[in-house]
């Protein structure tokens, strides 16, 4: 496919300012895309817009990925009722240290040139950015902007001189790079069209010159309605320190089954053909989850690598599924100590006690009645309430799996 082809068909366009994509096409062009510096790590919506870019590279067009380290001290508006709690710039500069560090892990095999616009705001005096970039911005259209209004309006917060002027920045950004980089084209969330016209104006005023913009759609989980990538605990993030690969591999596997087909096309680089075999197959049996399993791998893939999107679904097979225990390694206990309770392996203790100290059960009289019933495993096996641990049940990479019922879980290691 040609990239407004694929662009189209993995639903990436939402807003533009193209009254033809194909326009995309003709020529390479030198796009930028900037990311938001407000937090430690990048989250899974952040995702999206890095396989947007990822796209645009693999087509042949040339990228500048910018970190917001400027527009990141004074506070983006959009999307939000009050003002932002200003960070200080030894924070700030940590994040875009990060974010930058996540994308070229990302973007791995891609060539794309990282910039800060910090680099070309710090050096600014007032006057310089009243005279030669506000006296370009008519208030009129500002204040008229969704976000802006909903903050000015009645029953608003109000907002700020310099959150109001988030938009001139970024706009600036933009007529920086198409001056030093000849960038005729910006790439976004939909939440930053207003933000991104800013920049198109301006450049049409200052340099009497036509750019572009193309933003990406909110994904939507449509089992919810909600944002994708927010739960009942908060955002999925990239950094694994924030979302371990465990939790990330399983926010993907529990996709929702009308939203797995669209996952595919946003966040894997699977083609047509692959993605379309694969929901053929799918179809014929929601129930083995076969498009979340590959789902699933593939992000944790390109985020987080091979490596570990393969003990993560060696865990989840033996966890879950019918896997035989011995499939886990050493490098998958030491993942699985992150998330499951565990306890020192001591020969000779009984079951009944280790059940009760990994949490299993709170008694030893709830233990042993829970291995009566048989609703105990020790590594898939069913337990005797006087049996005790012995060095050949160390199988599972060695340490010890204990299961109650279908879904609580245990380590002895």
């Amino acid at each position: 496919m040609t990239l407004s082809e694929e662009l189209s068909w993995r639903g990436f366009v939402n807003q533009t300012t193209f009254g033809d994509l194909k326009a995309l096409d003709k020529k390479k062009w030198v796009f930028y895309h900037g990311f938001d510096a407000s937090a430690d790590s990048q989250t899974v919506g952040n995702l999206a817009a890095m396989m947007l870019d990822k796209l645009f590279l693999r087509h042949g067009h040339h990228g500048i990925i910018l970190a917001g380290g400027a527009t990141s001290l004074v506070g983006d508006p959009g999307g939000k009722d009050t003002e932002r709690p200003l960070q200080d710039e030894k924070t700030i500069a940590a994040n875009v240290a990060r974010a930058e560090a996540q994308l070229k892990k990302i973007l791995s095999g891609q060539e794309f040139k990282l910039v800060n616009n910090l680099a070309w705001t710090k050096s600014m005096t007032v006057i310089e950015f009243l005279r030669d970039v506000g006296k370009h911005f008519s208030m009129t259209p500002l204040v008229q902007r969704d976000y802006i209004a909903k903050r000015l309006g009645e029953g608003g917060a109000g907002i700020s001189y310099a959150e109001f002027s988030y938009t001139i920045l970024q706009g600036y950004d933009y007529l920086h790079l198409y001056d030093k980089y000849n960038v005729t084209l910006q790439l976004g969330g939909s939440d930053q069209w207003g933000n991104c016209l800013s920049g198109v104006e301006l450049v049409r005023k200052a340099r009497g010159q036509e750019v572009h913009v193309i933003t990406l759609p909110l994904i939507i989980n449509k089992a919810t309605g909600k944002k994708f990538g927010k739960t009942e605990e908060g955002a999925i993030w990239l950094d694994p320190a924030k979302t371990s690969v465990f939790k990330f591999y399983q926010f993907w596997l529990n996709s929702d089954d009308d939203s797995v087909s669209d996952y595919l096309k946003i966040f894997t680089e699977l083609d047509k053909d692959e993605i379309a075999g694969l929901m053929k197959g799918f179809e014929k049996n929601r129930s083995e989850r076969s498009a979340q399993k590959k789902l699933a791998y593939e992000v944790t893939k390109t985020v987080h690598g091979q490596t570990k999107a393969e003990s993560v679904r060696r865990i989840t097979s033996v966890l879950f599924s019918d896997a035989p225990i011995s499939d886990i390694k050493r490098e998958d206990v030491n993942q699985l100590k992150n998330e499951l309770p565990h306890i020192q392996f001591k020969a000779g203790a009984t079951i009944a006690e280790a059940v009760v100290k990994t949490g299993l059960a709170s008694s030893l009289s709830e233990a042993r009645r829970l291995i009566d019933q048989g609703g105990i495993h020790l590594n898939s096996l069913r337990v005797d309430s006087g049996q005790t641990l012995k060095q050949d049940d160390r199988q599972a990479g060695g340490a010890v799996l204990l299961k109650r019922g279908k879904n609580l879980f245990a380590l002895i290691d």
